[in-house]
């Protein structure tokens, strides 16, 4: 069970970090590096600040849903009676 959470926060902790770094990162600290390139009109580093910072969280919920999935599996957690009795 330690295993089962510490395995949890490492990919809550992974996963918040690629989404800070796009939305910080690329949104704020290399915006004008970023400028530099245009997709539809619109400079890359605004792109990221107002639109792909929110793709990427999605897209990062998908994943976390799927490495979560993963994970109950591997320690017999996929199964809701498991659940309740691990809960009780």
């Amino acid at each position: 069970m330690k295993t089962y959470w510490r395995t949890n926060l490492k990919y809550l902790f992974i996963l918040l970090l690629i989404w800070f770094l796009v939305s910080f990162g690329a949104g704020i600290l290399f915006r004008e590096t970023l400028d530099t390139v245009k997709i539809g009109g619109f400079k890359l580093g605004f792109w990221f600040a107002q639109q792909g910072s929110i793709y990427v969280f999605v897209i990062l919920i998908f994943v976390y849903i799927r490495l979560m999935n993963t994970l109950d599996k591997k320690y017999g957690f996929d199964d809701d009676e498991s659940v309740k009795k691990e809960l009780e």
